[in-house]
């Protein structure tokens, strides 16, 4: 089914109005962007008014920042899930991030990364989330390369948060998710690298 079909498969109406245009903002902030999602294109594909959009969110900004909540928890991206799965080892989990990502539509973009490169300061309350979101991801992965042994688990937790961001950030640019994968390899050497020290110490 083409997008076209499933937006007008939504339904209408008033019942439900404040997730169609949760779903609208979802589906138009990843794909076409924040600012190049005007009003008129958001309340038409959440098939609402503006007046009841407003009754539902005091501003954009104040949707944008519900919309990237959203993606916290249970709703997090897939690549940043693998670090909360029990089945694999740490090793594995953080080698994950960058695997999962590398097949997950990366080259649109981390949705966080571009809400904060879109918003360009303009935007506080939208900067917040990304940030409380982006330092709640190092920390996850310094707490795991604690896990998999690593001698300076916060240095490499911080190394592997860098490298995937700027992984991400360059499969976005290009269209291409082959920096996510060489990305991977680099993590492995650096996860190696930083449990072998602390091995060979004991």
């Amino acid at each position: 089914m083409e997008s076209s079909d499933r937006l007008q498969a939504q339904p209408c109406g008033g019942r439900g109005a404040r997730e169609r245009i949760l779903w609208a903002a979802a589906k138009l902030f990843y794909e076409e962007g924040i600012n190049a999602t005007g009003m008129n294109r958001l309340t038409e594909v959440a098939h609402v008014s503006k007046r009841t959009f407003y009754q539902h969110f005091s501003s954009k900004s104040a949707l944008v920042e519900e919309y990237l909540r959203r993606f916290e928890g249970d709703g997090a991206p897939r690549c940043e899930q693998a670090l909360s799965r029990t089945d694999l080892t740490p090793r594995e989990r953080l080698l994950g991030v960058f695997a999962e990502a590398a097949g997950d539509g990366a080259v649109r973009g981390c949705p966080f990364h571009n809400a904060a490169v879109e918003a360009a300061g303009s935007l506080p309350g939208v900067q917040e989330v990304v940030t409380r979101h982006k330092q709640d991801f190092a920390q996850h992965l310094i707490g795991t390369a604690r896990e998999a042994g690593a001698d300076d688990p916060e240095g490499l937790g911080r190394q592997l948060a860098v490298l995937f961001e700027g992984a991400g950030a360059l499969a976005t640019s290009l269209g291409d998710d082959s920096p996510l994968r060489d990305a991977r390899s680099a993590a492995a050497t650096l996860i190696d690298v930083a449990t072998r020290w602390t091995v060979g110490r004991r």
